[in-house]
């Protein structure tokens, strides 16, 4: 069901439609009971009594996701009395907007990513959540200042200030590999691209095949390859030029922007690093990391996001079976330790004290910590307890993302979507075809100049 906050048809269905937290989630660690846990955090909460009161939340998040955000938010609720109100749906970007629009907005909103949080802050519909919580992000998050640009905008008056909190993250800078054909070889996990280059070609000359690449998705085809020229773009280009290329302030034909579509042709242009050559765009990249299991192995490393086990082989164990490390930065190049990757956005789209207590509460170590104890959540927040994470695999992510010195947002999530979800999609699809990197940036531009 999709609601509309306010409205007399959502007021009828509140029952139904929300989820009060406190009537449906109780704590899954008992206070003070788990030592992993910073549970002083929790017990600051307590100082802020809102028995009585209650803050509606809307976001993207069904199913298993919506029982993890309440279980956490139950936290909330039992220290301040606060009742929490989450509705989810999976049309959230188009209900959201229309929320806003009708005046009936929740008072708290979880973007699934910060182009749509933009605009609606452009449009007056957010409330700004202030220079003390900027200040916050940039002191207790790595990598702080991406997370304080990530979430700042232009409000209806064209000023920019901090509107989007960033709460639950995901990576995609990652390689894949199986540990025991690491050891069968000889092969140590690379520390920087230019030893990652050196394995590629080590691993040819010892007679192997270094990569699995597929870039088929269906309708989707060609997405993995943004993902690859958006990692390389951060590890030949300062994070400047990164937001420069994501806001059409440099064309995709500028040569810094080739020339990462190029590092990307590097790895999957070569017939002889990747396990199907002139195949890369058919392969479907569900199933190309299988080629990493297969005896002897078809390919020794996959470049993925953290989602991608799920496509692994039934039984295969972390850490033993698969195992990744950090897609890595050219130590030539002095550019730090950039992460590319994509997260949640909390926002205010309706001012009130409670929704304010919420980001408050989002800021606690004990907000990411229980989340981090369940499963698939991940922070960039200094003060947590790494060993609060569900398994190795988590923590290792966690500790990868803690170590960023640069986070950006999956570009072309950012794009416009003829553009995102089109064109850089059909123009890496044509990259690994053979068409030459500049012909493929010009043509993605140009789809780019025609929006209106």
């Amino acid at each position: 069901m999709i609601l509309r906050f306010g409205t007399t048809t959502a007021a009828a269905a509140l029952a139904v439609g929300l989820t009060s937290m406190s009537a449906q989630a109780e704590l899954v660690f008992k206070p003070g009971e788990d030592s992993r846990f910073n549970w002083e955090s929790y017990e600051a909460l307590k100082v802020n009594d809102l028995s009585g009161k209650t803050v509606t939340v809307f976001g993207p998040w069904l199913g298993p996701d919506k029982d993890l955000v309440e279980n956490t938010m139950a936290y909330f609720e039992e220290a301040t009395g606060i009742d929490v109100q989450y509705s989810g749906s999976d049309s959230f970007e188009q209900q959201i907007v229309i929320d806003t629009q009708a005046g009936s907005a929740p008072d708290v909103s979880i973007f699934p990513q910060p182009g749509l949080a933009s605009d609606l802050a452009g449009k007056g519909f957010l409330a700004p959540l202030g220079s003390d919580t900027a200040d916050w992000v940039r002191d207790n998050y790595a990598a702080g200042q991406s997370w304080v640009d990530l979430g700042t905008f232009k409000g209806n008056d064209g000023e920019e200030e901090l509107f989007g909190f960033f709460y639950k993250v995901d990576v995609k800078s990652l390689v894949w590999y199986s540990p025991d054909n690491f050891d069968d070889a000889g092969y140590d996990v690379p520390q920087t691209m230019e030893e990652l280059k050196a394995l590629t070609e080590q691993i040819v000359a010892d007679g192997g095949t270094p990569w699995c690449i597929g870039l088929g998705s269906g309708g989707a085809t060609g997405w993995p390859g943004t993902d690859w020229v958006e990692d390389m773009m951060l590890r030949t280009q300062p994070p400047e030029v990164y937001d420069q290329w994501v806001r059409n302030e440099i064309p995709f034909n500028d040569p810094k922007v080739v020339g990462a579509i190029e590092e990307f042709g590097w790895f999957a242009n070569n017939e002889k690093f990747v396990d199907t050559p002139g195949a890369v765009a058919a392969s479907d990249f569900r199933d190309s990391p299988k080629g990493l299991f297969s005896s002897p192995p078809a390919c020794y490393m996959h470049r993925q996001a953290s989602f991608i086990p799920s496509f692994f082989p039934e039984g295969t164990e972390m850490g033993v079976d698969a195992d990744f490390f950090y897609f890595p930065a050219y130590e030539g190049k002095d550019l730090g330790a950039p992460v590319l990757g994509a997260g949640t956005v909390f926002a205010l789209t309706n001012d009130t004290p409670e929704g304010r207590a919420l980001i408050e509460f989002l800021k606690s170590p004990i907000a990411h910590e229980v989340w981090m104890a369940q499963s698939g959540f991940l922070t960039p927040h200094k003060g947590v307890n790494v060993d609060a994470y569900a398994d190795d695999t988590l923590k290792g992510l966690g500790e990868i993302l803690l170590g960023a010195t640069t986070f950006r947002f999956d570009g072309s999530d950012l794009m416009p979507g003829a553009v995102g979800a089109g064109s850089f999609w059909t123009g890496m699809v044509d990259f690994v075809g053979g068409k030459p990197a500049d012909q493929v940036g010009t043509e993605i531009q140009a789809s780019w100049d025609a929006i209106k």
